[in-house]
């Protein structure tokens, strides 16, 4: 009930999704974060009416001694008064202590459960956080089984996998309040966790860290799928990029890989080996472009590529001047990439 209130409150002040969310977990890290959350929740509950309580009381009674007209109590003597107050003091400072231990104690705890890995999984995932998008990499076994896409976590429902974080620039914050804790990525320092989504589903997560122009806009959807659904998913992106079926999509890749998209970007079986920017390579199957800025359709696609800094202001993906037949034609391309 309380962790309802406590959502519906959220859903109230900040116009998000109350199934999208720490206070809907669904993982067993993010349950036992939203487990002390709600601990603390009720001591600082009973601290704040024990509080309020005192102020009501104190004022109810000077309000009744005022409409009886009765004399204003006799001032205590000094010594009297300097007693009264060092044990009011001295009871409220054990009080505090013993809270504030109790709230170590549990955090402490809530932490150790938090690192308590286990046995090593099989699926091993990169995470490496840039401004302002994510890039995935599947590490598989072998060089051979190595994924990688962006801006979008698939998982294997209800087995744990774990996870490489960092960062190539500054300074972000790995969160998917769903199903974990923030995880701050420093560059040059790689941060090691175990995530497990219990149920399938899509889950929003973010950066949580600012990290500069378009830190709002750094977006990342984490997709639970059943452990079948999720090795058939990861032998289809070990499939190289899609072959134009049309003319126009045959014009489109000669346009990708001739014009400066092949310096940035990568698609496996194409000319276009880039390192810098998102791998393309199987671009149409994600849900959202540029990190969660537009919906991928035509479009947006096509307002992205004609102007990126319009889409993403401070986007350090620069603009590529088309025909409105050679944008088109670069769309249709991009588009076909499943």
């Amino acid at each position: 009930m309380i962790r309802a209130s406590r959502a519906a409150l959220g859903f109230l002040l900040a116009g998000c999704s109350w199934q999208q969310g720490a206070l809907q977990p669904r993982a067993p890290k993010a349950l036992a974060i939203a487990r002390l959350g709600d601990f603390f929740f009720w001591i600082e509950l009973v601290v704040w009416c024990a509080v309020v309580g005192a102020a009501i009381w104190a004022f109810s009674r000077a309000a009744r001694r005022d409409r009886r007209g009765d004399e204003p109590l006799a001032a205590p003597s000094d010594s009297q008064q300097e007693h009264k107050l060092s044990r009011a003091v001295g009871a409220s400072t054990v009080v505090s202590l013993l809270l504030l231990a109790v709230m170590l104690v549990a955090s402490i705890a809530t932490g150790r459960s938090l690192s308590d890995f286990g046995a090593s999984p099989p699926v091993r995932i990169k995470v490496t956080a840039h401004q302002w998008w994510w890039t995935i990499e599947y590490l598989g076994r072998s060089p051979d089984e190595r994924v990688v896409t962006a801006n979008e976590l698939y998982l294997p429902a209800g087995q744990p996998v774990e996870l490489e974080l960092t960062s190539a620039d500054v300074i972000h914050s790995f969160w998917i309040p769903n199903l974990d804790g923030k995880h701050d990525l420093i560059p040059s320092h790689v941060v090691k966790t175990r995530m497990v989504a219990e149920k399938p589903g899509v889950y929003s997560g973010r950066c949580a860290e600012f990290c500069g122009y378009q830190h709002a806009h750094m977006d990342l959807l984490a997709v639970a799928v059943t452990p079948t659904q999720f090795e058939a998913w990861l032998a289809g992106q070990r499939q190289p990029g899609a072959e134009p079926r049309t003319e126009t999509q045959r014009r489109g890749r000669e346009l990708v890989e001739g014009e400066p998209c092949a310096l940035c970007h990568n698609i496996a079986g194409t000319r276009a080996l880039g390192g810098v920017g998102p791998d393309l390579t199987h671009f149409a199957s994600r849900a959202t472009l540029a990190a969660g800025s537009a919906p991928n359709d035509r479009e947006a696609l096509a307002r992205w590529l004609r102007a990126p800094a319009a889409l993403k202001p401070g986007a350090q993906m620069p603009a590529v001047p088309l025909s409105a037949a050679d944008l088109a034609a670069v769309v249709d391309y991009l588009e076909s990439l499943r």
